[in-house]
């Protein structure tokens, strides 16, 4: 999924997106906190309206998690759902997450695969590819999902580009609870999606009443999303659409649903790089920033998507100001 970028000729007082510094160890907390992250909604692609929760303005990443949008459930019977024209990406991983509702995904290597409730999506850019998003023709009613990015570490962030799709994912089961391990390891099960970093992300189904304890690895930091439902995640309630960021040192986490509710858990160990991000990619310094946009631009580098009903996207304009040095948080 893109960042969203206006038409030039519409008017907005939304400036372009600006260059920010990300990542790095020495900012994150010795044990574990109650940081809830505010959302800001942003329009994103025929009708959907998506809830943005990383990166946020007091955090920017969950281990090597760093971008968070939430949407739906919308009621999309009458619209065009998801459209998400043709646009790159470097240096990060996508997952494509539903709870309701299909998308189908298009990229430039001739990936063609409809991503549908509890599948998992997985696009490693790699060094450059791009790639399409958007509801099918005829498409469900509701729409309700996440869309996710993963940074690469810089050993992986010059790999070949590649998509997987993995319909079948391991499950943890306790009463009252169905965990899908979305990537990475939770409990004794692990996703076939590959990963570059020790992380995880599942998706936790919870049936009311329901009280467990979720074993979790001390050394990674963590932050719950809900997705429906209202629950109490260590003692704190969380409504939807709400996110909250833990800290690390958690042996465990204590959750409680006040009615059936799905969250998902994101964690991994701290990034201990610093990374430039802006709009689509994830770089090191402003000068490949630079000359990933003007790759695009010229249409080089990020090959073609073939099959989408429309034209690409143009990456907006680089802002005319130094870039800053921020950590993990601002």
């Amino acid at each position: 999924m893109a960042e969203p970028v206006r038409d030039p000729a519409a008017p907005s007082s939304a400036p372009a997106p600006a260059p920010a510094v990300r990542g790095g160890h020495e900012s994150t907390p010795g044990g574990p906190v109650h940081e809830l992250l505010a959302p800001r909604e942003t329009a994103l692609g025929g009708s959907t309206v998506v809830r943005r929760l990383l990166p946020s303005l007091g955090r920017r990443m969950v281990g090597a998690w760093c971008f968070v949008d939430h949407y739906g459930p919308d009621d999309i019977a009458e619209e065009p759902g998801m459209q998400v024209p043709p646009h790159p990406h470097m240096g990060l991983q996508t997952v494509s997450w539903l709870h309701q509702g299909e998308v189908l995904h298009r990229d430039s290597l001739g990936s063609l695969a409809t991503v549908r409730p509890r599948e998992l999506g997985l696009m490693t850019s790699g060094r450059a590819i791009s790639h399409s998003e958007e509801s099918p023709r005829p498409h469900a009613r509701l729409l309700h999902g996440a869309q996710l990015w993963v940074a690469l570490p810089d050993t992986h962030r010059h790999t070949a580009p590649a998509f997987e799709h993995h319909p079948d994912l391991p499950h943890v089961t306790a009463p009252g609870l169905d965990a899908t391990v979305i990537l990475g390891t939770l409990d004794t099960a692990t996703s076939p999606g590959t990963t570059h970093t020790p992380l995880v992300g599942a998706d936790l189904t919870l049936a009311r009443g329901t009280h467990h304890r979720l074993p979790l690895e001390p050394d990674f930091e963590y932050a719950v999303l809900t997705m429906s439902g209202h629950t109490e995640v260590d003692g704190l309630r969380l409504d939807p659409g709400a996110m909250l960021y833990l800290g690390t040192g958690r042996p465990h986490l204590p959750l409680h649903a006040h009615t059936d509710a799905t969250l998902l858990l994101l964690g991994g160990h701290p990034f201990e790089e610093k990374l430039v991000m802006w709009w689509n990619f994830i770089g090191r310094s402003g000068e490949e920033i630079t000359q990933a946009r003007n790759d695009w631009e010229t249409g080089t580098r990020f090959g073609d998507v073939h099959g989408y009903d429309g034209p690409r996207l143009h990456a907006p304009a680089l802002p005319d100001i130094p870039l800053k040095p921020r950590g993990r948080i601002r």
